[in-house]
């Protein structure tokens, strides 16, 4: 777990003292079950609760496991020294360490999906909020990237919506499948155990008896559930992609609350960029990964092995502490973002009306034209339409950058005015030229001036001085590239 990706809640879930804790609780009220079958005295599983308010001593605990180099014997050890050896003495009767770590993890699975559905929750009222303000703000609908027809922005969001519905519902079943407990004993026969101390404990803990457990409960279940997370996560990620896309600066739709004071790049002060919608796509790729290993840990030896412990150590609270993160982030970026209808209506008129093709495909067909016909028909109209259009915006951009490119179009001028001498006779006009025209090639080491160079006369306009301006650009690019060796 990163404390930057962290919040309290769920990392406390995972503390050792919450661990240390439920183990208590397990090995406390599986003494009570066995106290009501009259297998162990009553009075030693009450005095074993004596323990319910003490605080824990992990680096004692640490301290033992570093000898024993088991956990579970670690705090056993620690936890008879709390109540006295006396009182622990039937403590763990008849039990394995895997029915306390599985049902403690069980425990700690479901009090983390409890803290997942809550932040869905809330991000399903952030969306529902913002596609309800914008159920009638058209925008372009765009497939592979490529404007399509027109949608509302409020029906993008919507889609969304549905998708985390879904996935609570998910969440809702993978909380039901890790919701098990198994106090079975060694290799899960029940042999040292009565089924009545699971039962009760599983109750007790909020959790089900595990049908058919062999020595661990069967990890189809944990694979599950972090596959579940893992589609959260992909959906995560979807729509924090479209906030990506939409606030490119090309397409500028939408985009993040940008807060007062906050800075967008080290180098460039105008930029506001997605941080974000960034952040939780590379979350989402972290949550999915974990996904891959638990199905992995499905695979046990016969009746139990640990290969999957070290594994689960780590993709528990991982997976569930950055996915609490990440839902919590995406509602506060629905929330709070900046949307630009004017920007919509403007992309959605940018091909000025060809987005509407298919209701004059539809249109031609109904009044009875064959649709492969209308289909060409439409097309052939729409592309040469298209580049008409293409054509248009180009023009428009370069003109655009001209104006806003002065300078440039100086320095084409002045390289254009160093050329230029005052009228002289035909005769000085033929040496000038042959003096500031480029050489559009070479005979014999001599610069070879045309008879069109000799008879140049001064610009008419602005436009023809940029069109010499830019053949002499054009010769000069020419001379650099040619293979002659020149001094």
């Amino acid at each position: 777990m990163i404390p930057r990706y962290s919040r309290p809640e769920m990392t406390a879930i995972w503390s050792p003292e919450a661990r240390y804790r439920i183990w208590f609780e397990i090995e406390a009220h599986a003494g009570d079950a066995m106290a009501a079958l009259g297998v162990i005295p009553a009075a030693n599983a009450a005095a074993v609760w004596k323990a319910r308010d003490a605080a824990f001593d992990i680096a004692r605990i640490d301290a033992i496991e570093r000898e024993t180099r088991h956990d579970v014997i670690a705090f056993l050890t620690h936890l008879a020294e709390i109540v006295g050896p006396g009182a622990a003495r039937f403590v763990h009767q008849g039990m394995t360490s895997s029915d306390v770590l599985d049902t403690c993890l069980s425990v700690q699975l479901v009090r983390a999906a409890d803290l997942l559905l809550a932040d869905i929750d809330s991000l399903l009222a952030a969306l529902r909020r913002r596609a309800s303000e914008h159920r009638m703000t058209p925008c372009i609908g765009r497939s592979h990237g490529i404007h399509a027809e027109p949608t509302t922005f409020g029906l993008k969001l919507a889609g969304h919506y549905a998708e985390f519905a879904r996935n609570r519902a998910r969440l809702l079943a993978a909380r039901a499948e890790v919701a098990t407990g198994a106090i079975s004993g060694a290799v899960g026969t029940f042999a040292q155990v009565d089924p009545a101390v699971e039962a009760h404990v599983c109750d007790r803990m909020g959790l089900h008896p595990e049908p058919v457990s062999t020595q661990v409960i069967p990890r189809d279940r944990h694979a599950f559930f972090f596959a579940t997370l893992a589609v959260i996560a992909a959906s995560v990620e979807r729509l924090a992609t479209e906030i990506r896309h939409l606030q490119r600066t090309e397409v500028r739709e939408a985009e993040e609350y940008f807060a007062p004071g906050q800075k967008g790049s080290s180098a460039m002060p105008h930029k506001r960029n997605p941080v974000l919608s960034e952040n939780l796509t590379g979350l989402a790729r972290m949550v999915r990964a974990y996904a891959v290993p638990a199905l992995e840990n499905v695979a046990l030896w016969h009746e139990r092995d640990i290969s999957h412990s070290s594994v689960e150590r780590m993709i528990g609270p991982d997976a569930t502490v950055t996915l609490d993160f990440a839902l919590a982030r995406l509602a506060q970026v629905v929330d709070r973002l900046v949307v630009y209808p004017e920007r919509m209506a403007a992309n959605l008129g940018m091909l000025q009306g060809l987005v509407h093709s298919q209701r004059v495909l539809l249109a031609l067909t109904q009044k009875g034209m064959v649709r492969e016909a209308a289909y060409a028909a439409v097309q052939r109209s729409a592309m040469r339409a298209f580049s008409v259009q293409t054509a248009r915006l180009s023009s428009l951009s370069t003109a655009s950058a001209s104006r806003r490119s002065p300078t440039a179009a100086s320095r084409r001028a002045n390289r254009s005015a160093r050329c230029r001498r005052p009228r002289q006779p035909a005769r000085a006009i033929s040496s000038s030229a042959s003096t500031c025209q480029p050489s559009a090639g070479r005979s014999g080491g001599k610069a070879v001036v045309s008879s069109t160079a000799t008879a140049r006369s001064e610009p008419s306009s602005r436009s023809e001085l940029f069109a010499r301006s830019g053949s002499m650009t054009r010769a000069r690019a020419s001379r650099l590239s040619d293979d002659t060796p020149r001094k």
